[in-house]
């Protein structure tokens, strides 16, 4: 099927049969399509439940389209017992909670008029139709429970051949939303193989300067999806040289950098952080990393972690003294800080890295739980330091000497050097 495929007009045949899935046949699942067949609702599994399933890969979300209206379904769900929430009745979304899982059913819909994100529409008992709305041929699929699956525009063939490609023009698809601009990348970074579609590639190169209009939330979102894929460095360098990432990111450009890091998590069997990975790819200082914070609207949690991948309140090395990175480990407080830091210099370590002193450097967070001055203020107060500043200072002056004894030393031997510092002459140092 050529790139420019058109919008079929003709009822929809099966194509393929899925085998079915626990999640297909599940008693939960089952009950929300019978309560929908109760009403003669002629009901769907739709989009990422169902191209994932046909590539063997693990199923999160579960959606159901139908042609029963939005009130339509719920009494039907009602009717049968199953609690619903009216999440998007609006736009002919509600959705069932059945068994303790969430089933977000939607009405098949047409755009009748388009705003960039958000379109007028009517429900509609077409299935092509509704399909012609999706973003790309692979999302257009849909399944029966029994596992016929229905591809009006070559969708599966796509998936079987790694092509990402839209439905309908890539140019007018975009411009209705230019979100899918950054889907089309993200979905090739997990999903594409060979050359990109040359037609989409060329119109999201000429829509690309419309970017800045997305909400910082939206294209975080679509970013960090992508950042996770095993491929996320190379299509990161082909957003680069589409001359996408100028109007995103143009901090973000050292992909090099970030492909050494996925191969050291890959080979350590370490899961994909977008968070770790953004640090990585971030060329800048800490003036770079708060722009980027700022396209991206990070939360909190977030901005304060990138801060300190991208400039290190201590430094990290991934070398086999263990009693350096203990101290390092020790003044950062955090083992899961400690662990970034250790895979981002790993991916700018100088020279060929032993793996297995890798893994050994990794467990040193294990020690965090341990690492404690074995004495606090009130035993300080106790040997008769008076209340004031002087408690702060001594204690820090035992906390020095006990991180330079690799924190060995116990509570008597600490209270033991606090007796020395307070017996020796004003002015001498321990």
């Amino acid at each position: 099927m050529g790139n420019g495929n058109r919008i079929a007009s003709r009822a929809m045949t099966v194509a393929a049969r899925l085998s079915p899935q626990p999640w297909m046949t599940a008693p939960e699942s089952l009950a929300v399509f019978d309560a929908l067949a109760s009403g003669g609702a002629d009901a769907r599994f739709v989009g990422g439940c169902v191209r994932d399933a046909w590539l063997g890969r693990p199923v999160k979300d579960i959606d159901i389209a139908t042609h029963a209206p939005p009130e339509r379904v719920i009494e039907l769900l009602e009717a049968a017992g199953i609690r619903v929430i009216p999440t998007g009745i609006a736009h002919g979304t509600v959705t069932a909670l059945c068994g303790g899982k969430p089933y977000e059913i939607t009405t098949l819909r047409r755009d009748v008029e388009n705003f960039g994100r958000h379109a007028r529409v009517e429900f509609t008992d077409d299935w092509i139709e509704d399909a012609a709305r999706r973003d790309l041929t692979m999302n257009a699929l849909s399944c029966t429970p029994d596992g016929a699956m229905f591809d009006p525009f070559g969708g599966l063939a796509d998936l079987a051949a790694g092509r990402v490609r839209f439905v309908g023009e890539a140019r007018r698809r975009i411009e209705e939303d230019v979100l899918r601009l950054l889907r089309f990348f993200r979905f090739y970074a997990h999903y594409g193989r060979g050359e990109p579609d040359a037609e989409a590639l060329a119109a999201c190169r000429e829509l690309a300067p419309r970017l800045p209009t997305l909400s910082g939330e939206r294209v975080r979102g679509e970013l960090f999806r992508l950042l996770t894929a095993p491929c996320a460095a190379s299509v990161w360098r082909l957003m680069m040289g589409q001359g996408i990432m100028v109007h995103l990111l143009p901090e973000a450009m050292d992909t090099d950098r970030l492909e050494r890091l996925i191969a050291v998590e890959r080979d350590l069997g370490v899961t994909p952080d977008p968070t770790r990975r953004l640090a990585a790819v971030l060329d800048g200082d800490r003036p770079g990393a708060l722009r980027a914070v700022e396209a991206l609207r990070l939360s909190n949690h977030e901005r304060d972690r990138l801060l300190a991948l991208v400039e290190p309140p201590v430094a990290v090395a991934p070398s086999d003294d263990r009693k350096a990175l203990r101290q390092a480990l020790y003044r950062l407080g955090e083992a899961e800080l400690f662990g970034d830091l250790l895979l981002i210099a790993a991916a700018i370590h100088d020279g060929p890295l032993d793996l297995t002193v890798l893994r050994r450097v990794m467990t040193v967070a294990d020690d965090l739980p341990g690492l404690k001055l074995p004495i606090a203020g009130r035993d300080l107060l106790e040997l008769g330091v008076p209340r004031g500043p002087a408690v702060g200072e001594l204690l820090k002056r035992i906390e020095a000497w006990w991180i330079a004894a690799d924190f060995q030393p116990s509570r008597d031997a600490c209270l033991e050097m606090a007796r020395g510092l307070l017996d020796q002459p004003p002015g001498r140092s321990a």
